[in-house]
Parts: structure tokens; sequence; C-alpha cells
């Protein structure tokens, strides 16, 4: 078997205006879906970042990828990285601090190879007979559990004005309750998210405890500012949240880097305060990992298959992190449902991966949606593992065409949430870490 084509599809798909520390977020999200074919008609899917740089770089390893048999990646893993800007040495050398997902040129090899494993392992399970989960050492939980992904947000459904606002604004703590509400009658998510460093503190802190008072304390709460707070605002917040953040829940990424992240920590337990500090931000590299440790910096870390490298990365970020004894979760992006299977079936198959996955699912729309059939269901918060090969969804090309021509549309060819809050909230806006 081996691999006879590869196509890209460049793609645009409604993104409302949500808000965080990085900015607000563009009418339309980009992806690139990638398809690749064999010579004995298998068919294999993924989804990554969007935008010129991901597919150029997926571009340049065309001739790599067309005619290599898809069970032997190990060889492109060396190939694709031995270009590779070496971090290997460099904890942190990969922060996402700054850098929206997707443009950081340090996670180019990593998110280029990603894409084409997924497709790979999507083929393998096609041509097996197996579910990728399985394909990949076999699942330890039929089905994945995801958060609810709370954003603080503007008006607007995003796209080109047709798309409904499902959740209308929210800047404060009662339409965040509403939203969230919502979205739990919706999915059933089990577990809430919010994505913080949007306003002040004290508006921040009213929303935790509002969902607290209004979900009770069987309901784990996060908050995730991304780095804008300082350290003294990060233990601030940190003591008057201690009971909202406890039974399960975590604080994020509250203030930029490891060291920072490691005094907040070590303030927090001095006041007997054992609240778990979570990273997708500073711990984005197995280099990174063992620092975080050491630092005691980092209890969570937020693996992605996207940008730690693809599927089989996420598993052996499982293990170190077992090895640790440090938690693991999953981070997301603005996707669709190719992304959300994959994410499914490597958390399936991830001993270690115990806190509910990210998804930023519920911000999309069944109208832009490229799998047959339509949205993947959540049932009690929950994604199962279908009983299909490979990563058991396939494309509607109809949709894709569709998400193609909106492609074409689109004035912009990067994410930019910088440039987004200046044209629509501030002219003078810029991002400043930290910012409380």
């Amino acid at each position: 078997m081996k691999i006879s084509a590869l196509t890209l599809h460049s793609i645009a798909i409604a993104d409302p205006p949500l808000r965080s520390s990085y900015g607000l977020h563009a009418p339309w999200a980009l992806r690139t879906i990638v398809e690749l074919e064999t010579d004995d008609g298998v068919r294999g899917v993924s989804e990554t970042y969007g935008g010129e740089r991901p597919r150029a770089a997926l571009e340049d390893i065309r001739g790599r990828v067309v005619g290599m048999d898809p069970f032997q990646l190990a060889g492109l893993y060396g190939d694709i990285n031995r270009e590779a800007v070496a971090d290997a040495g460099v904890p942190g050398g990969r922060s996402q601090e700054w850098l929206v997902p997707g443009e950081n040129p340090l996670d180019r090899h990593n998110r280029t190879f990603a894409a084409i494993e997924i497709a790979c392992l999507d083929i393998i399970g096609k041509a097996t007979g197996k579910p990728v989960c399985d394909v990949i050492g076999g699942r330890v939980r039929n089905r994945v559990s995801f958060s609810a992904y709370l954003f603080y947000k503007h008006a607007g459904g995003g796209g080109d004005g047709a798309y409904a606002d499902e959740y209308g604004e929210v800047l404060d703590a009662p339409s965040a309750v509403r939203e969230c509400r919502q979205m739990i009658a919706q999915y059933g998510f089990r577990e809430i998210k919010l994505k913080g460093g949007v306003l002040d503190p004290p508006v921040e802190i009213e929303t935790i405890r509002a969902l607290r008072r209004e979900f009770g304390g069987g309901v784990p709460l996060r908050i995730d500012p991304n780095c804008a707070w300082s350290v003294d605002t990060s233990v601030s917040i940190g003591e008057l949240l201690r009971e909202e953040l406890a039974g399960g829940g975590y604080l994020e990424d509250p203030c930029p880097g490891l060291a920072g992240m490691s005094e907040v920590r070590r303030r927090l337990l001095a006041k007997g305060i054992d609240t778990p500090l979570a990273s997708n931000v500073a711990v984005t590299s197995f280099a990174a990992v063992p620092e975080a440790k050491a630092l005691d910096a980092v209890q969570i870390v937020l693996s992605d298959p996207h940008y730690w490298g693809g599927m089989r990365q996420v598993q052996y970020l499982s293990h170190l992190c077992g090895v640790l004894g440090m938690g693991l979760s999953m981070h997301s992006n603005s996707h669709l449902g190719v992304s959300l299977m994959a994410m499914t079936h490597v958390a399936a198959a991830c001993p270690n991966l115990t806190y509910a996955c990210d998804t930023h699912y519920p911000w999309q729309t069944a109208k832009d949606e490229i799998v047959a059939g339509g949205r993947i269901q959540f049932v009690d918060g929950a994604v199962e593992i279908p009983d299909k090969p490979g990563l058991g969804v396939e494309l509607d090309y109809d949709q894709l065409a569709r998400g193609r021509e909106r492609y074409e549309k689109v004035p912009f060819r990067k994410r930019d949430d910088e440039a987004e809050m200046r044209k629509h909230v501030d002219p003078n806006w810029k991002r400043v870490l930290p910012r409380w």
C-alpha cells in the first residue's frame, strides 16, 4: 500500500466574536483539511490549522508523502524534524505566550507531521478494520468527556452576518451563567471552563462564583486567563477562588512563564491552598515537562494532537506525565468534526488523560460542518468512539466545497486576534502581559 495522492482543502468556518487575552476572534476561522488516498483506494483525512503558513508547510513535504507507505510514520517524523529548529535543550522554547495557535514557527514541523500522521492512522484503521484508538494501542475508555468551554463574547454569530448568534453578548457574570446553562442543556457537559484574562479580575471572580452558585460543588470549574495576570494577582485570585476551583477544578496559565507559575504555586501552598495549576501555554514541548515538574509550576498539562506532533506524541506525553505524577487534559482550538474525532480517539487511548478535554465545537455550526451525516453528537458531555474503522467519519464533499468558497472570499490568511481588537473594539489595543 502506497499513498498515491495528497489533497489539501483550505476552508473557512464562521467564528463568533470570542474574547481572550490574545484579543478578539475574527468572523472566520481558517482550517485545512488533509486528504490522503492510497493506490488501492483507501482514503484518510485529518483537519489542522488554516491559512497560508500551515498549508505551505504541507505543500513542502508533498514529495515526501506521495509514494510513502502510510504505516511507515517513524521515518516521516524523522525526516520532517531533521529540519526543525532544535528546541530539545530549550525548555519552554515553544511557549505560546505571545503567538496564537497555528502561528508559532517553532510548531511548524510538529503540526505538519501531525496532519499527515492523523490521516495515515485513518487509513491504517480503515485498512485493518479497526478504530484509530485501537490501532495506536487500544482504548482505555469508550467515551471521552469534554467540558463546557465558556467565553466572554460580543454580540454576533460570526461569519457573514447570516449566522445565528446562539449565545448573545456575554460580558458579565449573569450572561456567562446563561451561556453555560444553554451549553449544558444542549451538550450535557459536566465540567466547566471559563476563558478569562478579558475583563477586570473582580468581574471574572464573580463569574466563577456565580457559576458555582448556579451549578453547585459537584461540577468542577476551571479558569484560563492566558497569562493575563501578574504573580500577585494570580495569588490573590487563587485565594479568593480557593473553594470554587476545588474538587477537580484548576487554575490554568494564570501568569507568564514557568518561574512565575512556580511562585504562584509556592505562595498558594504556603496559605494552605492546593489548587492545581494547568498549562497549554508554558508547557508545549517535552523538554518543558520535567522543568515544570521540578519547579512545581504545573500539575496538569494540556495536550493537543496538532501542535504536540500527532496522536502518538500525545500518548507519549500521557506516559511521561504518568511517570512524573502529573495530570493530563487536552487543549482545543476552533475546529470541526474531523478534529473532534481525532481528539476523541487519542484521548480514549491515553490512560493518564483523566480531566475532561476542552472543545470549541459548540462555537461552530452545522452550517459549516464537513463531516458526512452532520455534526458529531455529545451524550452527557461525552463523545463515544464509533463502531467504525479509522476515525469513524467521512467527508461531505458538497460542504467541503462550500468551505473552500468561503475561504476564497475571506480577506485574510492568518489568525490575528490583536488586529481584530483594534478593528472592532479599541484602535489602540495591544496585548500586554501581564495586564492586571
